[in-house]
Order: structure tokens, then sequence, then C-alpha cells
């Protein structure tokens, strides 16, 4: 493209496809998913993908196409257009209910429900022709004005989705396709308030009623985060045509290919970050293909387009919170979980046998269990095909494991500040140079956490996970002044800290001690602490002792050196 004002927009956080395809936002084509809907639907479809994954976008793409009255132009020119005997029969000819249950978040029970009536009053106003339909009788008229009341008594909840769509067959004359988005979110918030009985309660009395035995149902499609157990919520309904993140079926429309990557930058003009986002952004593997994270494609082009040297960071986290990875490291006390955690950490492959059928109020009740909500919420993701209920796991992506990396820090300086003692006796051993003491206290620290081999980095970048080790501990002494890469000198030096009370200075070096070699790193960071004077800012602040520390590190050993220096008052 030769003028960047002439190019489609990017649709950072619009997910719907209407807004996106009428007002010039790049789409990347997923249209074929109404085809092979229509080739292999059953009554009740539901499709399983963590989140940011394009869940509700194509939604929406399926109430545009087959809504009685939806603008055709839309679809113009996409591969979904090719089909002519398809989009005949099938296009703009049904009514749609389309309700989205994302919003439904409150921290307690009456805060969700009335979420709920308000999800239910908002798709009744879409469908307010029906109030004065002249097909309907006034009862059935006065059945659709109890749907845009704000006070719902549990029945007219419960009942709320079978009949708009028995109305919309009414007026209509023919079947209703209906569309629920994100079903699992009341029950994942519920869960996390307390109140998850009541809105399995309130939840499983609606899909009851408009899934089960729903003689004016078409077909129902319905997406979420999880595959929740059919006792739960599903109970009484035939099976549903579950399409998870395993599922051959459909695994290409959820998430971008490598091919429309590639064409995504090529468009924008950032072929050259090419390999940067496959590595940060790529490797989940849903099905048979392997795909990249929409959110974090598209969020990362839409920074690019403002500042070409951006650099790739976590968008996907920033969406939600990280409470299953935080589970997950609590819950690894076993020697052998927490080898497994730093295997994948270090780019290894681990076997575990996945069940996908869960409820929220049990994901954390066992470790297997959170394998599995690990795998269908994409902080794991499969490899290769697997072998019956067993899977071969890894992490995806740089992203991924930054946030495994991030949680596991957070998770040390949780236990840090649990233990003075320890943080104290280490603190002293650096601020009066006793590097055998401080050898021997910061071993015992990796020792009981979950090191990072990090073996996807440079070798200069190893250090970063021991660096913040050291921080989390020295951050915690609200009476030094602790800095981090810090300039000084003639270079950044990695930590310095000043106990201002004593007039004492410590540099600190951190060096990776690739195959064990200690001696050989030691010596490289003290010299680097000596040729690049890193003891200059701490003189200057008036420090009159300075302890010049290097530590070499790997694994979950260390070694530890230190050089004294005294500075005359000026």
């Amino acid at each position: 493209m030769s003028d960047t004002g002439m190019r489609k927009k990017l649709p950072v956080g619009v997910d719907n496809f209407e807004k996106l395809r009428s007002e010039n936002f790049y789409y990347v084509d997923k249209t074929a998913l109404i085809r092979d809907l229509l080739n292999n639907w059953g009554e009740v479809n539901l499709f399983t993908r963590p989140r940011r994954f394009g869940k509700t976008l194509n939604m929406s793409m399926l109430k545009a196409f087959f809504e009685i009255g939806g603008d055709k132009t839309l679809f113009d020119g996409l591969e979904i257009s090719q089909e002519a005997l398809l989009c005949e029969k099938y296009m703009g000819k049904f009514p749609v209910v389309s309700v989205t249950l994302k919003g439904i978040e409150g921290r307690n029970y009456a805060a969700a429900r009335q979420m709920a009536v308000d999800a239910i009053n908002e798709e009744a106003r879409r469908l307010g022709f029906l109030a004065e339909s002249e097909k309907l009788t006034e009862n059935e008229k006065k059945v659709f004005s109890r749907l845009l009341e704000r006070e719902m008594e549990d029945d007219v909840i419960n009942s709320s989705l079978k009949n708009l769509t028995e109305l919309l067959e009414k007026h209509y004359g023919k079947k209703v396709i209906l569309l629920i988005d994100e079903y699992d979110v009341p029950l994942a918030k519920a869960n996390e308030y307390g109140y998850y009985d009541d809105m399995v309660s309130l939840i499983r009395g609606m899909f009851n009623q408009s899934l089960k035995t729903n003689r004016s149902l078409y077909f129902a499609v319905l997406t979420g985060c999880l595959r929740v157990a059919k006792e739960s919520i599903f109970t009484g309904l035939n099976n549903p045509n579950v399409l998870s993140i395993t599922s051959v079926r459909f695994d290409e429309y959820f998430g971008f290919s490598d091919r429309e990557v590639r064409e995504m930058l090529d468009y924008y003009g950032f072929t050259d970050r090419y390999d940067t986002v496959k590595e940060w952004y790529d490797g989940y593997r849903f099905g048979s293909v392997d795909v990249y994270c929409p959110w974090d494609v598209i969020s990362y082009c839409y920074e690019l387009t403002a500042k070409p040297s951006a650099q790739p960071r976590d968008y996907w986290s920033n969406t939600s919170g990280n409470d299953v990875v935080r589970h997950f490291i609590e819950k690894a006390d076993s020697g052998r979980t927490r080898s497994e955690i730093e295997e994948l950490i270090a780019g290894e492959i681990i076997t575990k046998e996945i069940h996908e059928e869960l409820t929220y109020n049990r994901l954390y009740d066992s470790m297997d269990h959170i394998w599995s909500v690990l795998l269908t919420t994409g902080y794991l993701t499969q490899n290769g095909e697997p072998d019956g209920k067993k899977y071969q796991l890894k992490i995806p992506n740089r992203e991924i494991r930054n946030i495994f990396t991030e949680q596991i820090v957070a998770s040390f300086q949780e236990a840090v500040e649990k233990d003075g003692g320890a943080l104290r006796d280490f603190c002293d051993a650096l601020k009066t140079g006793n590097a055998k003491k401080a050898e021997k206290l910061f071993t015992a620290y990796l020792s009981r956490t979950i090191s990072i081999r990090d073996t996807f980095v440079r070798k200069e970048k190893k250090g970063n996970f021991y660096h913040g080790i050291i921080l989390s501990i020295l951050g915690f002494k609200s009476d030094w002044t602790v800095s981090s890469n810090s300039e000084t000198g003639d270079g950044y030096s990695d930590i310095l800290a000043e106990v201002e009370s004593e007039d004492i200075g410590i540099v600190i070096e951190l060096k990776y001690a690739e195959n064990a070699r200690y001696a050989a790193a030691l010596k490289e960071a003290l010299a680097q602490i000596e040729e690049r004077n890193y003891m200059e800012k701490l003189r200057e602040d008036g420090c009159h002792t300075v302890y010049k520390y290097g530590i070499a590190c790997f694994k979950k050993k260390c070694r530890v050196a230190c050089e004294k220096e005294e500075f005359e008052e000026d």
C-alpha cells in the first residue's frame, strides 16, 4: 500500500461484524464457518475457545448472515459469497435471538441476576416490533411485554429465551436461530464471588427451556471458554455438538493462521516483524491447525502503526486476570509438579491426561483439573496428536511464558514477605560483605522457588529471572534505596542499593553461568563493575563503603563473590 491513510483501520476491540464491514476495518475472512456450520450442525452447537480468539465476532457474523432484514452487502467479496445456492437458501431467511452473557459478572447474586435481566431486556428491545405484531394475540403480547420489565420473577427469566423464539416463529412463520455468546462467564464470576449454586440454577433454567424440546428452535450456537459438564447446566439435554479446542472441525475459524498473519503484516508494511510476532503470539494448536491469538496480533500492529519501533508486549492477560496460573503455582507443592512447570518454561513438553468436561466450582480441586483448565483456557496448548485422553502439552509462545514467569515471581515475593528472618539475614550479609553467607541464603531461596530456565532467549538475557528474584528480596527493605538497570559510570548496572543511614553502597552484577561455569561468570561480573565504574553513582551519593558483588547463577545454584572499596569523604 502506498498511502498509509488509505489502509483499512485495525479493529482493536471491534467485535461487531456489521460495524467492522461497514466502517472500513480490516477483516480476516472467517465466513466459511457459516458453510461448515450448515453442513455439520446439531440442534445445539457449543464452541469453546480461550478468550480473545474471535468468538464474539463470529457470533455477530452469524447473526448478520441469517437474520431477516440483514444487510446482504456486508458479505460481498467474502468466501461465503461464493456459495451461491447456500446464500440463496439461508442468507437473511431466519429470525434470530442473540444474547451475550459476557456482562453478567456481579459481585453478588442479586447484582448478577439483575444483569441477566438487563441482557434479556436488551434483546427484547431490539425485537420491539413484536409488541405491534398483527400475528400475535394480546396474551402473547403480554408475554413479550414482561420481557421488557426490569423486575422479573424467576419463571419469567427461565422462560425468556424460549418465549422470544416462540413469538418470533409466530410472527415470521419460520423456526428461529438462537445465539448465546460467552455462556459460561456468569458461572465463572459466580464461582469467584461465592454464589455458584444460585447462578447454576438460573442458567440451567434458561437453557433447559430454550434448548430442550423447544419446537420453535431451528438450531442454537453457544460460545464459551470451558465445556461445562452436562450435569451442571445441560441436564436432560441431548448431547450438544461440542466443538472444543481439541476438535478438528471448525479448527481454523478461531484465531489467525500463519498465512493470514503474513497477509496482515504485509498489508500494513510490517513484514519485517513476522519473526517477532510469531515468537510472541503464535503457537496455539486447535484441532489440527496452528493459530495466533488475533487480539495480540491486531493490538501489536496497531501500536506499530503509531510507533514502528514498538516492542511486543503482553496484551492478552491485560484483558482478564491470570487466576488459573496463580492457582496452579500455589498448588504446585510437590517436587514433580514444580519440575514440570520448570520444564514447560524451558520450552519442553510434558504429557498429561486431560478432562474437558468440568464444573467451575471444581476447577482447582486437583492438579489433574488444573492441567485441563490450563489447556482449555489457552495457557498451555497441545503438541501433536493426543493418545486417547493423554495430551502432550507446552507453553504456546513468549507472551504466555512471561505470564508464568510473572506469576512465579509474584508468588516468590509473597513467600519472601512472610519470611522476615531469612530476609533480614540475607540483607545483613550483603551490607557487611559476607559473600559466603549471601551465597548460602540465596541458594536456599532458589531451592524453594520454581526456577526459570528460559532456553528461548539470548545468553545475556538468561539472568533476568535471578535479577527479578534479588529485586524482590531487596524491595522489602524500606530503609534501603534500591534501583535496577540504573545509569552509572559508563553503563547500566544490574542492581544498586544504598543503606543511607550507614553510608554503605552495594552494586550487584548478575551473570548466567552457562553449564555451571561459575568461576568465569564471577570474574566477568566483577570485571564489568570495575571497567564500567558502576560504583560512581554510589560514591557521588556519599557512600563511603561500597561492596561490589558478582553473582553467578545456574538452575537452582549460585556463587557469590565480593570486593570491598572504601571512599574518603570529599
